[in-house]
Formats: structure tokens, C-alpha cells, sequence
């Protein structure tokens, strides 16, 4: 039986039997209902549908409803049997905690009995879908950062830079009575944020996090955009934010550069779209607003460089020696990159960058399928898996019962 691939993400969660040429067999949403039981209620119509968001931002949260998922995906929806459940590897975001890591090899060794484990970075899968193992990928998913719970209630903060903050200033005060002390007053410090793409550069199949950045927009932050936009436009229309997320799928566009943008802000014909319930809404130059927040992050009220921008940026920081072979290599990921005109209007704007080394796109080989950017960490996994588990590289049931959820971060780079 092939290994088992997951890419378990904030929106959707992709599964399938290793076969890199494809799409992965199952597509379906992250988010769950949660169902009463019988018993639990007599008139369970007095109460409202709760969602279950397993995956944010990236990361898994609730592991129970994660349990729920994969325990349907796998036996359900793959076929597994009970006693006799095969391998798997799990695609793993960038900056993935050490904790997230363990807590997941645990529950595949102990509640799902799994003979094999592996998981691997999505960007270096990424790379190996379109046949690197150096290069830097971009990518562009439903949700990428952390919400922190601070004094500064208008800033978001990734849990990355609260772990940096923390190894920079967090300090023990002497006694109990200083501490005190301490919280009726103390000096302010600033701190500045690193803002940029999820941009992970990929050394011989090693991400360098050193030059790693998440992006501060994510997939819903544009949707939660083009929503605020399209109820300007259509007052009298309530559109649901689920609504707003497929109106982004079949609308968002990106112009050919601001010039472009700028004439669509002036004059843009308008198209008619009827809602599910029967409401009918109009959508213009709203649908161009969506991509240009990408080259353009002041449209979110982000005082920062674009997506390309922020991209050298970023490789500057490697080893010299480095940089072209990263830049030439750049491969575009997620479900946002696939918006109409996004991967022309990066490439455009590259050329017009300020680096020496211009960013160039790969693109990917003609055999594998159309949708290789939103399925390509999915479609590395499956190339991956076919050599990790044959070469007996994977996490085994014996080395698990050996040293227990830590061996992960030995085996699984």
C-alpha cells in the first residue's frame, strides 16, 4: 500500500495515496461542524450550527477536531483499515513549533496505529514539485499569521516573532516584591516587525530560516478586504463572508501594473452576480483591489515593500554566493497565487526591481497536472514519500516506542 500524503491547511485539507502526477484524491474543507449527539438536546433546532477551525493560520489548534478529521479522511475517505493502517507523511508550514511536531507523530503512532511517519517543510516540497532542491519559494495561503493578545491591540503579531522577542528581552526580576514593582510602572520599549512575504529560500533541501518571512496578508485577509469593499458598493446587499471567498475564487484579478490599476480606479465596468438567495450584487473595479494589496500592502494600511520587494529582502540576508541560484528559482504557491494575472504582474514587477539579480519564475513541467500551484507542497510530499519510505528514512514504530515524540526532529528535517 503507498504512503498516505496530508497537507492539512487553514482552508483546505488535501489527502492522498503518493502518486506525484496527481491531484490529491480528496480536496476538502479544513472547517467542521461540530453535531449533537442523540440525547444531548431535545429541540437541537433551538440551536445554532458551532464551526470547528481545526487548522489556523497554518497550524493545527484543535487537536480534537483534528483527530475527528483525519480519523474520516483516512479510514473514510481513503479506505484505511483498523489494524492495518500504513504510512504517512504530513506536509509541515514553515516555523512549524517543536511542539506542534511531537503532539502530531504522537497521535498518528498511538490512536492511529500508523506503521511509518515522515513530514517534511512545504517549501522544499514545493521545490521538489517542479523538480529543485534549491530556489525560493512564495507562498500565498488562506491564513499565515498568529493573533497575540497584547497591549498593542492593533498589531498582529506572528508567534515566530513573539519566540525572537521573547529571546531578546525577556528578563527574570530579583524577588516577588520587584516584580510588583514592575507591573505598576515600567518603561516602554519598541519593537519592530519584520513584515514580509511567507518567503522560505531553500538551500540543497534545507530552508534557511534565518531569511525566512511570513507574509502579513493571508488569503482571508484579502477576502475579509474585498467583503469591506463590496458592501460600499452594494449597501443594501448582506453577503455572507463564505460568499465573499467564492466571489474571490471566480473574480480577483490582478492589473497589469499600478498604472493599469490606477486607470481600473478610475473607470471599470461593472459585472451583475446573483447571490445563492437570489440577491444581486455588482462588482468592478473591487475585483482588481484584491491582488493589488499584494504589490501594494498601504491598500491594508501597511506602511511596507511589496511582495517582490519584500522577496529580495529577504535573500539578501543569505551568503552572496547564494542569491542568484535562489532568485532564478522562485516558485509561486497557495491558492492566492493562482489569481488571474498574479504570476505575469509578479514577473513584471521583478523586472523593475532593485536588485541586480532579478527574480525568475519556474515553471512547472508539463507533465504534472494544471492546479500544481495550490497542490504543490501536496504533489513534493508524494515525490518525497517515494523515496523516504523505501529508503527506511521515516520515523518507524520501533523508533517511536525507542524515544518517543522527539524522535521526529531527528528524522524528519
Amino acid at each position: 500500500m503507498e504512503a498516505v500524503v496530508v497537507d492539512a491547511g487553514s482552508k483546505l485539507l488535501k489527502a492522498g495515496f503518493a502518486a506525484p502526477d496527481q491531484d490529491p484524491a480528496l480536496i476538502i474543507p479544513t472547517k467542521m461542524k461540530r453535531m449533537l449527539e442523540d440525547g444531548d438536546l431535545t429541540d437541537s433546532s433551538m440551536f445554532e450550527d458551532v464551526s470547528v477551525d481545526p487548522v489556523m493560520r497554518g497550524f493545527i489548534k484543535d487537536w480534537d477536531a483534528m483527530e475527528d478529521l483525519l480519523h474520516y479522511v483516512l479510514y473514510t475517505g481513503l479506505g484505511w483499515e483498523i489494524g492495518n493502517e500504513g504510512q504517512i507523511l504530513f506536509t509541515d508550514p514553515l516555523s512549524t513549533p517543536k511542539a506542534v511536531r511531537e503532539r502530531l507523530v504522537q497521535l498518528m503512532f498511538e490512536t492511529f496505529n500508523i506503521s511509518g511517519f515522515y513530514a517534511s517543510e512545504q517549501a522544499v516540497l514545493s521545490l521538489y514539485a517542479v523538480g529543485r532542491i534549491s530556489g525560493c519559494t512564495v507562498d500565498i495561503g488562506h491564513g499565515k499569521i498568529g493573533t497575540f493578545a497584547s497591549p498593542n491591540p492593533l498589531v498582529r503579531i506572528d508567534i515566530s516573532e513573539v519566540e525572537k522577542i521573547e529571546r531578546a528581552i525577556c528578563v527574570l526580576c530579583g524577588d516577588q516584591f520587584a516584580y510588583e514593582g514592575i507591573q505598576r510602572s515600567c518603561p516602554a520599549e519598541k519593537h519592530i516587525f519584520q513584515i514580509g512575504p511567507d518567503i522560505a529560500p531553500v538551500c540543497e533541501g534545507a530552508v534557511q530560516h534565518i531569511a525566512s518571512k511570513r507574509f502579513e496578508i493571508g488569503g482571508i485577509d484579502l477576502t475579509k478586504l474585498l467583503a469591506q469593499e463590496l458592501r460600499k458598493s452594494n449597501p443594501l446587499v448582506s453577503i455572507d463572508i463564505s460568499e465573499v471567498e467564492k466571489l474571490k475564487e471566480q473574480y480577483a484579478s490582478c492589473a497589469d501594473d499600478q498604472f493599469a490599476y490606477e486607470g481600473i480606479q478610475r473607470s471599470c465596468p461593472a459585472e451583475k452576480h446573483t447571490l445563492p438567495d437570489g440577491q444581486v450584487i455588482t462588482i468592478g473595479k473591487e475585483k482588481y483591489l484584491v491582488g493589488e494589496a499584494l504589490f501594494q500592502p498601504s491598500i491594508l494600511g501597511l506602511e511596507e515593500h511589496g511582495i517582490v520587494e519584500q522577496l529580495v529582502r529577504s535573500i539578501s540576508s543569505v551568503s552572496s554566493e547564494n542569491q542568484r541560484q535562489l532568485l532564478e528559482n522562485t516558485v509561486l504557491c497557495g491558492g492566492t497565487s493562482s489569481m488571474l494575472g498574479f504570476e505575469d504582474r509578479f514577473q513584471k514587477e521583478a523586472n523593475l526591481c532593485s536588485s541586480s539579480i532579478r527574480p525568475s519564475l519556474v515553471k512547472p513541467p508539463e507533465y504534472m497536472p494544471e492546479n500544481l500551484p495550490k497542490n504543490s507542497a501536496w504533489m513534493g510530499g508524494a515525490i518525497l514519500a517515494k523515496v523516504v519510505f523505501p529508503q527506511n528514512q521515516h520515523v518507524t514504530k520501533a523508533d517511536y516506542d525507542e524515544t518517543g515524540p522527539v524522535i521526529v526532529h531527528k528524522k524528519c528535517f
